[in-house]
């Protein structure tokens, strides 16, 4: 019995913050009150930690946000974050979000301090690298890296975000099974060397 009650306990503290939100809160308010303490003021980014929302793809932040609810997405930050501000969240909050923070003024990437670092992740992100199945992520991403529908925007975003997604796609951490695909033969410096260049764009 102490074993179960411990299980549970844990798995109570994996479920993260619940959101309390009226329900006539507008998308605003909630980015401005709620989602800015850790994406920042409009979405527009606080600590690498967390991702960049402002000018994220709508059709993209509204599948995640539905994924956090219904604990598809089960990353470490879902967990620990997500699934418990998604929760409360009726499928009409969660679209008026995704549009509100797509309508944001997208971020402008940060000037590389590692030139050729970036140089080479331009070129995996365009080229790929055919003889160890590492696809370009320029086909999905587009030649911006600015996302489309439900894929998403990579440009400007945090070095370290991408960096960790793009490990944890590889390693199963976060579930996707094409990107996973995609990432797995990607080895750590080629992911240093697209976050790097991601995020100056």
């Amino acid at each position: 019995m102490p074993r179960l009650l411990a299980v549970a306990a844990a798995l109570a503290a994996c479920a993260g913050p619940t959101l309390v939100l009226a329900a006539d809160a507008k998308p605003a308010d909630t980015v401005r009150n709620v989602c800015s303490k850790c994406h920042g003021p409009g979405g527009s980014g606080g600590s690498g930690l967390f991702p960049r929302l402002a000018g994220q793809q709508s059709a993209y932040l509204e599948r995640q946000l539905k994924s956090f609810r219904g604990h598809d997405r089960a990353d470490d930050h879902a967990r620990s974050y997500m699934w418990g501000v998604a929760r409360p969240l009726n499928d009409a909050q969660i679209h008026g979000l995704a549009v509100y923070l797509s309508s944001r003024p997208a971020v402008k990437g940060t000037p590389s301090a590692a030139p050729d670092l970036a140089a080479r992740g331009k070129a995996l992100f365009e080229k790929g690298v055919a003889d160890r199945q590492i696809p370009a992520c320029i086909d999905c991403h587009g030649a911006t890296a600015g996302g489309v529908e439900e894929i998403p925007r990579l440009a400007g975003q945090h070095r370290d975000y991408l960096y960790r997604q793009i490990t944890q796609f590889r390693g199963l951490l976060r579930r996707n099974e094409i990107m996973h695909d995609n990432t797995k033969n990607v080895s750590d410096e080629e992911a240093l060397a697209l976050a790097e260049y991601l995020s100056s764009l």
